[in-house]
């Protein structure tokens, strides 16, 4: 008894941002690679076909893209994150976001609000703070 067929894999290679063709937003494109393998016994032996595609998430087509187009939106994510990981001051991933520490705020002369009062209005209570009334 012989037991034979073919598994894929897929790998995500890049997530870029450019136009999508069908849904025209700018949108987060995830490039794949889907690599189909021989199996024997359940053991992948050798590639049979490699397919290229970039999928929007945003409608969610999914474009078979050369080759070389999926290597180079790839290379130039890669060089994304290694320009956002060495310039100072910006953080390594969009998602970890770098702020001021709360209490360096009052020794450069800011002032603490209350979480209930709304940003940008001025607090009860401050001379000069407020508009005369009938003048």
């Amino acid at each position: 008894m012989l037991i034979w067929g073919w598994r894929t894999r897929i790998y995500v290679l890049a997530m870029t941002t450019f136009l999508c063709g069908r849904c025209g937003n700018p949108a987060s494109h995830a490039v794949r690679k889907a690599v189909t393998k021989f199996t024997l016994f359940f053991i992948p032996l050798f590639p049979i076909s490699v397919k290229y595609t970039a999928q929007c998430t945003f409608c969610g087509i999914e474009n078979r893209i050369p080759k070389e187009d999926a290597l180079r939106l790839q290379a130039q994510e890669e060089q994304g994150q290694a320009l956002h990981q060495a310039a100072p001051g910006y953080p390594a991933h969009p998602s970890q976001p770098q702020g001021m520490p709360q209490q360096a705020l009052p020794q450069q002369g800011f002032q603490q609000q209350h979480p209930s009062q709304p940003q940008g209005f001025p607090q009860p209570g401050q001379p000069g703070q407020f508009p005369q009334q009938g003048q």
